[in-house]
This record gives C-alpha cells, sequence and structure tokens, in this order.
C-alpha cells in the first residue's frame, strides 16, 4: 500500500493531463516516499481520457478511475478517496493551477500530526471584482458560520488523513467545506500558504453563478454542522414558538369575545384570527418536519449510502513482480 495517494479530478482538460503527470511525477519521486496518482476521468468529452488511459498504461503507480459521465466535482473527488489506498490523501485541481511544487509543505503538515491541512491562495492573483471579493466574503462567512478559522475554504488542494476523509461523505457541491464537516469529527486542521497561478491551457469550469450556490451552501453546513443528528431541536423550537404565538393571539381573541358577547370579533379582528390560524398550522408543519427529519437521521445511521457517482471503468497496470507471479501461476510452476 502507498504511504501517499494522490486524487485529481479531470473534466476536459487534455491540454492539462501530460503535463501535470509529469511533474507530479517529479515532485513525488523527490519526496522520496511510497505514491499512488489516482485520476479520475469527471466524464470528459475530449482526449483527455485516452491520455490518462496512455498513462496508466507505462505507470503502475497510476490508477485511473473514468465516471460514466459529468457528475461534478465533488463527486469525482469522493470517487478518488475511495479509490485511494494511502495513508495520507492530497486532492488538488486538473488545470495546473495547483503547483505540485506545494505538496511537500502539506505532506510536511501531515507529518506533524495534523487531519487536515488547507491550502491557502495567501496572494490571489485573479478578478477582483469576480473572484477575489466574492471568495472573500464566502470565506469570512464560512469561517465564522463553521468556527474554523482558516482564510480559504474554496481550493480543491488540501491534503487529509485516510481516516478523516472516508468519515466524510461527499455529495453535492461539498467539497469546498471539508475542513468544516472535518471539524465536527474533532478533526486537527491548519493550513499552508500555496501559488495562485493563473490558468494557461483550457476552459475554466467556474463562473459568477458559482458564488450564488455557496451562498446556499453554507446554510447547508451550517445546518449539517449544529443540527446534523437533531432535527428537531430546529424545526421543533421554531415549530413550538409559531404554536404558542397563534395560541396567544387566539386566547386574547377569546378573551374579546368573553367580555363583551354582543361584540363581532371576526369583523373587528379578521387579520388576527387569520394570523393565528397561520401561525398554529405553520407550526404543526414544523414539528412534523422535525420528526420527519428525526427519521431520516435514524435512517441515515442505519442503512448504507449509495455514493454520488457511476463509475465506468478502473485502468491500472500490474506491477512487474505481480505481473510475473501471475504468469508463474498460470504455467503451473508452483
Amino acid at each position: 500500500m502507498a504511504k501517499y495517494s494522490i486524487v485529481v479530478p479531470f473534466h476536459n482538460e487534455e491540454e492539462n493531463v501530460t503535463i501535470l503527470y509529469a511533474r507530479l511525477k517529479q515532485v513525488m519521486e523527490q519526496v522520496g516516499e511510497s505514491f499512488e496518482l489516482v485520476l479520475v476521468d469527471d466524464g470528459s468529452n475530449d482526449r483527455t481520457y485516452k491520455l490518462l488511459e496512455e498513462i496508466a498504461a507505462v505507470d503502475s503507480r497510476v490508477l485511473v478511475v473514468k465516471l460514466r459521465r459529468n457528475f461534478g466535482q465533488t463527486s469525482a473527488l469522493a470517487a478518488g478517496f475511495d479509490h485511494a489506498s494511502g495513508e495520507f490523501v492530497l486532492a488538488m485541481d486538473g488545470d495546473l493551477q495547483h503547483d505540485p511544487n506545494d505538496i511537500p509543505g502539506f505532506l510536511e503538515k501531515l507529518e506533524e500530526g495534523y487531519d487536515v491541512v488547507s491550502g491557502w491562495r495567501k496572494e490571489r492573483i485573479d478578478n477582483f471584482v469576480m473572484r477575489r471579493i466574492p471568495s472573500r466574503c464566502a470565506n469570512w462567512l464560512m469561517a465564522k458560520l463553521s468556527g474554523v478559522e482558516i482564510h480559504d475554504f474554496g481550493t480543491t488542494f488540501k491534503a487529509y488523513r485516510r481516516d478523516v476523509i472516508q468519515n466524510i461523505p461527499l455529495y453535492g457541491e461539498m467539497h469546498r467545506f471539508i475542513p468544516a464537516l472535518a471539524s465536527w469529527y474533532g478533526a486537527s486542521i491548519c493550513e499552508v500558504p500555496i501559488k495562485n497561478v493563473n490558468r494557461v491551457r483550457g476552459k475554466s469550469h467556474y463562473g459568477i453563478g458559482r458564488t450564488f450556490r455557496v451562498f446556499f451552501d453554507l446554510i447547508t453546513i451550517r445546518f449539517l454542522l449544529k443540527y446534523l443528528s437533531r432535527p428537531l431541536h430546529l424545526f421543533g423550537r421554531l415549530g413550538a414558538l409559531g404554536i404558542l404565538a397563534g395560541s396567544a393571539i387566539s386566547a386574547v381573541l377569546l378573551g374579546a369575545k368573553i367580555l363583551n358577547p354582543h361584540q363581532n370579533v371576526m369583523d373587528q379582528h379578521g387579520p388576527l384570527f387569520v394570523i393565528a390560524g397561520v401561525l398554529i398550522i405553520s407550526g404543526i408543519q414544523l414539528l412534523a418536519i422535525g420528526l420527519l427529519g428525526e427519521l431520516q437521521v435514524r435512517h441515515h445511521y442505519t442503512s448504507q449510502h449509495p455514493t454520488p457517482y457511476i463509475i465506468d471503468r478502473i485502468v491500472r497496470l500490474s506491477p512487474p513482480e505481480e505481473h510475473s507471479l501471475m504468469q508463474e501461476g498460470q504455467d503451473g510452476s508452483f
């Protein structure tokens, strides 16, 4: 089993595949420990997979995972993590915007005992208005909501202990928030500065629309971190407040009717009747949602979960010694 696994998702990166492989190979060979490269093709429609297949055909340290279609970066990373065998797992993008020469800094922090090492694009060079300002706001909010004081949640360039990353379920676009999710499991987290390199080849897959999706992910993360295992504490509290408020208004209206039987309360306070009814019904619905959430949590902890991806094929070259042993066994030499 390799000590280090480098997981890289690719989607239409035919111009960057071989260059990144050469750089990763050079850096990891200088590290001097056993390693594997887990390269995931996330449903590319160019020559990305063909190039990955050619690399795997000549290097037994390369494992290629091909997904049936484009499932997204989070699912591609999840596929890579599931097939990584290393004690330490490092993830990075396949567009050459992450410099493999930064990898030893991550590995050094892992050796010091940290569970998660997050890259920090300290000196950003991308567009100020479209990228840096939204990113800074999102990172500030994420740090406050999660309690994890790191500067850069958005980068994929992170390293993990294998037992930590395999306990974190990934789906949707949750790969950006792995440090926050890991903190829920009690993981120790640090960050290291990394180079921010502009894309030279290929087309960026990120746009301003991604910023709006991050906002909803922030709400999801806040809910997951605080109410993942107790959703009734949130919905039940809101439901109880609604029922109490509606009941209080109803009691006031009832008291007014008792004190003045000849008063037409509905004509004078019709809107309050409607508000009271809506609050009570909404409160009951929120309580029901909380109870359903509790049932889902119970189901979550008592069932097996499907993976958020579908694998088309896995390609790996057998090491020479393994191939020779298989051949001898077929020849009846044993």
